[in-house]
């Protein structure tokens, strides 16, 4: 089951890199119909000490105000030995081992598609694959931290934006809600619970966490809260106890930060009953296991999506026609091969093989001499006519032969009557040409 979260991490890196990410494509978007899960919270929630803690490192950018700025999409790779790393897909060559350096490089590639002094986001992500012995297979997706006012710097419009964007990622059938909600707070405010609400008011597909449980004020609890009473989601909560910022300020190991929040839930006195199921490093293995479960589920409709995907996109680029070459040889290879081709289209229009040709004859065996038979011939050749004619090219002499000058003016005044019928006849050939050869351009293709 583990090599389906990997299969799926492939298949999303594939359609990052094809610009399907799900937002304003025109193609069918794969990225869609992925399962995913989307980690949703208002700022100061706590929602990158979960991340980072579900990791165990320290990589992602912080500070004041909104600090994530693009959707990063995270995929960890359990391996099981060897020096933990990291993989940007925008630097596919490079290893980070630093994970300093993972943390300054998503502020940098957040500034090449935002821009370094801008405060606005984008919704192309940042993707990011951590390998480590101490991770569950899982793919995250960490989204902009919700707000209520827009600070110095910001746009007035950011507040709506990172809305839109959350919600466009989690009103998804097939995204799973990480709603990041601290316990420090009356859950009735929280930023995640609303949207979540909103998009699944079922909470059929949102699973709640709880951070912060440590920092409430003495005499209170979560208890109602994690056993489903005080907000009730289709799966149980889950608390967790994050680093403090002293605590991350000195560089607190991870992994002894992970042992002092099981010992916390197993010591204390209103969670020791729960603490099977608290924690950050179950949370991580209950989403891996959630997301293999319903990517089992659906295999049927994305190889059916793929399938279908991959049979329209041959017929569109077998309509296009071969590659065009880029050398100039091979160019003009191509244009002989099309020229070629439309003679022998156009060429099949004339003799008949295709239909067109046969509206040239229809000119010259009905149009023209029903033209013709309409003029009055009798009148041009009738003796009268033709005496006058005679008389006026060479006044009243007599001839044994009539004068060259006077058949020349009978002819000219014949002449003059078929030229409309002759010059409509043409017209008319010329139009059906032209009509033939915007049809043979149509037709022609270089196989």
């Amino acid at each position: 089951m583990e090599s389906l979260i990997a299969l799926v991490n492939k298949i999303q890196r594939a359609c990052t890199a094809l610009g399907d990410h799900g937002e304003g494509s025109s193609l069918p978007t794969l990225w869609d119909s992925l399962p995913a899960i989307a980690v949703v919270g208002g700022q100061s929630s706590g929602k990158s000490s979960v991340l980072e803690s579900v990791v165990g490192k320290d990589f992602l950018p912080r500070g004041a105000g909104i600090v994530t700025r693009r959707p990063l999409v995270l995929q960890l790779h359990r391996i099981d030995e060897g020096k933990e790393y990291a993989e940007f897909m925008h630097l596919p060559k490079k290893k980070f081992s630093d994970f300093a350096a993972v943390r300054q490089e998503i502020s940098d590639e957040t500034d090449r598609e935002t821009g370094r002094c801008s405060k606005v986001i984008s919704t192309v992500p940042i993707h990011l694959s951590i390998f480590s012995p101490n991770v569950v297979n899982l793919t995250l997706v960490d989204l902009p931290g919700l707000t209520k006012v827009a600070v110095d710097g910001q746009p007035e419009s950011i507040v709506q934006d990172i809305e839109n964007m959350v919600r466009s990622f989690i009103e998804k059938p097939n995204c799973i809600i990480l709603a990041i909600s601290p316990a420090n707070q009356d859950l009735a405010t929280s930023d995640a619970i609303k949207i979540s609400r909103e998009v699944d008011p079922k909470g059929d597909r949102t699973f709640g966490v709880l951070t912060k449980i440590d920092l409430m004020d003495q005499g209170t609890n979560a208890v109602d809260i994690l056993e489903g009473r005080g907000y009730k989601l289709r799966y149980p909560w889950v608390g967790v106890v994050n680093r403090s910022q002293a605590d991350i300020n000195k560089s607190v190991d991870m992994i002894a930060a992970r042992r002092r929040e099981r010992d916390y839930f197993q010591s204390s006195p209103e969670y020791r009953h729960l603490s099977e199921r608290m924690g950050s490093e179950y949370l991580g293995k209950m989403l891996s296991k959630h997301l293999e479960v319903v990517i089992k589920s659906r295999i049927p409709g994305l190889q059916s999506l793929i399938t279908k995907t991959i049979s329209e996109l041959e017929t569109e680029l077998s309509r296009l026609g071969k590659p065009v070459a880029a050398d100039a040889g091979g160019k003009l290879y191509m244009i002989m091969e099309i020229c070629r081709a439309f003679d022998q289209t156009f060429k099949e229009h004339l003799d008949g093989t295709r239909s067109g040709g046969e509206k040239i004859n229809s000119v010259f065996d009905n149009q023209f001499p029903a033209a013709i038979k309409r003029l009055q011939f009798d009148k041009h050749l009738s003796m009268d006519n033709v005496r006058k004619l005679i008389t006026e090219a060479d006044g009243y002499q007599p001839h044994l032969i009539a004068p060259e000058q006077g058949y020349r003016r009978l002819i000219e005044s014949c002449l003059v009557s078929i030229r409309g019928p002759a010059e409509a006849a043409v017209d008319a050939v010329h139009s059906i040409l032209k009509d033939l050869i915007h049809k043979s351009i149509g037709e022609t293709s270089v196989r």
